[in-house]
Order: structure tokens, then C-alpha cells, then sequence
């Protein structure tokens, strides 16, 4: 097993390799002299004693110098590397590293950690850019192809009545995912850039969740859902309106998901240190592969819904909960519905 060398300091490294410099020169000077003094040298050549001193003095300086230029090109190679690199990474190229990592001078190996990691992030930046550019040509073409398609069927003089209300309707919902889509995307967007949570406020959680309830009355009511709801007295500090949009976007999924007839259940639990809403349905429920990726934005396990949303509800919410000091998990099974518990600290 090998032994681990503990890295050591850049200014510490050239110190020591000045003072070794240094010490070579003197070393050597020292053995000149000796060697000119043992063998008389001096009166064989007849060199005086100033030649003598020149001549010793330019080859220490002669071999000092070759010294210092085989071990600063060796000191200065990893940042010739990290200049190399850089020029890469501004032509756009982030698939590159420098490997001395594990490097014997402590500040250049965490120059290369620090690079290294900032290349993988901007390489991960870059592809989530080209995705979100390509997810959201993607999302808008399809609403406005609806809209273009319908709107060319209502220009024709054959239509029935039915027909031309129903495509109206069509438009009407086309319209308004566009619609639902802009702002959500503006939303997230503004909620990416930013890294504390605005305007504070003590509010109770549990009258928060029941208007958010009665605002979807409408579809569940339709659906004729049965709502199980124990909610624990917990007021919390936060950003009343960003939590609103948690429990909207989690209590809309849950009534699109669950079949008509279906049951809901929501509780709300609280401690002295966080509060805990747990928002479970009798839904169509989501496998394991699904489970890891619904946070990610645009992404529908289930495209056959994709025009009741546009996959930007649960990215919210995690980006929320980030910014909250929120948590939230998931726990399901294909055909045995979601359950999504949602955790807060409470100020």
C-alpha cells in the first residue's frame, strides 16, 4: 500500500527551491575551490585568485540556472495546462479537465479541483440550456399548431354549429396553455435567478390549504372525488404566495390523476421545529423511472395527458422548497396512486 504524500504550500515549494538553488551554488563554488586549492591548479594554469572566483562563480550561476529552468518548467507546466484549458472552454468546449488533482503542490491540485468542477458545471449548464431551448420550441409548437389547425377547419362554410362551437372551445384551451406555459416558464425562471425568498410573513398553513382546496372545487367536484382532510392547527413564517403555488400545482395533479369516484387525503402534521402536508391519491400512481425524473422540467410521465399540462408544475415546486429550506418526497406504484409529503421548517 502506498503511502499518501501530504501536499505542500506554492510559496513554501519556492522557497525551498530557491534555497536549494542556492545551495547547490555554494555546494559547488565550495568543491571548486577545494579541488583548485588540493591540486594547485591555480599554479598550473596560472589563473589569480579573481579569475578563480569569476570562473566559479559563472559556473554555479550557469548550472543554478539549468536547475531553475528544469524545475519552474515543471511548477509552471500545470498552469500552462490550466491556460491551454481555459482557451478551450471559451471557444464553448466544457468537456475538458486537467488531471493533477492529486498534484504534490497544494494550491495547484485545488486549482485543478476547482476547474474541473467549474467545467462540469458549466458543461451541465450548457445542456440544460440546449434542452430547456429545444423542451420549450417543443411545448409551443404543439398549442399553436392546434390553434392554426382549428382555426383553418372554422373557415370552412360547412360547418354545424357543434362543430364550430366545439373547435372554438379547442382554441379557447390551446390558448390558454400557451397561456399557462409563458407565465410558468417566466416564473421558474425568475424563481432560477434568485436565492432568497421574498416577503416573509406568519400565516396559518392549514387555512392556506383549505383555500387552495376551494379554489379547485370545480374539479373535483366534477369528478366527484371524496376529500379525507385532516389538517393540524401550524402557523409557519414564509412566502404565503409561493407556497400556495406548492400546494395548487400538488392538489391539481392529484385530482388529474385520480379517475372519477377516487379519494384524496390530505394532512398536515406540525412539531415545534417543521409542519408536514401529505397529499396522497387513488391515481394511476407512477413507476420507479418516472419517480426520478418528475421534478425535472418539461418532463410528463404520462404524454397522453400532456395537453392537461405542460410539465412545469413540479419543477416549481422543488425550486420553491429549495429556496424555502423545504424538502419533499415521493412515494409510488403504478396503479396504486401518489403520495407526496411535503416538509417545512416553521420559520
Amino acid at each position: 500500500m502506498s503511502e499518501t504524500r501530504k501536499p505542500r504550500n506554492l510559496w513554501g515549494t519556492l522557497v525551498l527551491l530557491v534555497f536549494l538553488i542556492m545551495l547547490s551554488a555554494g555546494i559547488l563554488m565550495m568543491v571548486m575551490a577545494f579541488i583548485v586549492i588540493k591540486l594547485n591548479l591555480a599554479g598550473i594554469v596560472r589563473l589569480r585568485l579573481p579569475w578563480m572566483v569569476i570562473i566559479a562563480a559563472l559556473t554555479s550561476i550557469l548550472i543554478g540556472t539549468v536547475i531553475t529552468a528544469l524545475t519552474g518548467r515543471k511548477i509552471l507546466a500545470p498552469i500552462t495546462s490550466l491556460s491551454d484549458a481555459t482557451q478551450e472552454i471559451a471557444k464553448g468546449n466544457f468537456n475538458v479537465e486537467l488531471g493533477y488533482e492529486n498534484h504534490r503542490v497544494r494550491e495547484l491540485g485545488e486549482m485543478a479541483v476547482n476547474f474541473n468542477k467549474m467545467a462540469r458545471e458549466l458543461a451541465g449548464i450548457e445542456t440544460l440550456r440546449g434542452d430547456f431551448v429545444a423542451n420549450v420550441s417543443h411545448e409551443f409548437k404543439t398549442p399553436i399548431a392546434a390553434i392554426e389547425g382549428y382555426a383553418s377547419l372554422m373557415q370552412s362554410d360547412d360547418l354545424t354549429a357543434e362543430e364550430r362551437k366545439d373547435y372554438s372551445r379547442l382554441i379557447m384551451e390551446s390558448t390558454k396553455q400557451l397561456s399557462s406555459l409563458s407565465s410558468n416558464i417566466l416564473r421558474l425562471s425568475k424563481l432560477e435567478n434568485q436565492e432568497l425568498v421574498p416577503e416573509l410573513d406568519e400565516f396559518d398553513l392549514a387555512e392556506q390549504l383549505r383555500q387552495a382546496l376551494l379554489l379547485l372545487e370545480p374539479q373535483w367536484s366534477e369528478k366527484q372525488l371524496e376529500l379525507d382532510i385532516e389538517l393540524a392547527p401550524a402557523r409557519i413564517r414564509g412566502s404565503e404566495e409561493l407556497l400556495m403555488q406548492i400546494w395548487f400545482n400538488l392538489l391539481a395533479n392529484a385530482i388529474k390523476f385520480t379517475a372519477p369516484g377516487g379519494s384524496i387525503a390530505i394532512a398536515l402534521t406540525a412539531d415545534a421545529d417543521a409542519v408536514r402536508v401529505r397529499i396522497a391519491d387513488t391515481g394511476i400512481g407512477m413507476s420507479e423511472e418516472v419517480q426520478k425524473h418528475i421534478f425535472e422540467k418539461f418532463y410528463q410521465g404520462d404524454r397522453s395527458r400532456s395537453r392537461e399540462g405542460n410539465g412545469l408544475g413540479l419543477a416549481l415546486v422543488r425550486r420553491i422548497l429549495d429556496l424555502s429550506g423545504g424538502a419533499i418526497r415521493v412515494e409510488s406504484a403504478p396503479g396504486a396512486g401518489a403520495a407526496f409529503t411535503v416538509e417545512l421548517p416553521r420559520g
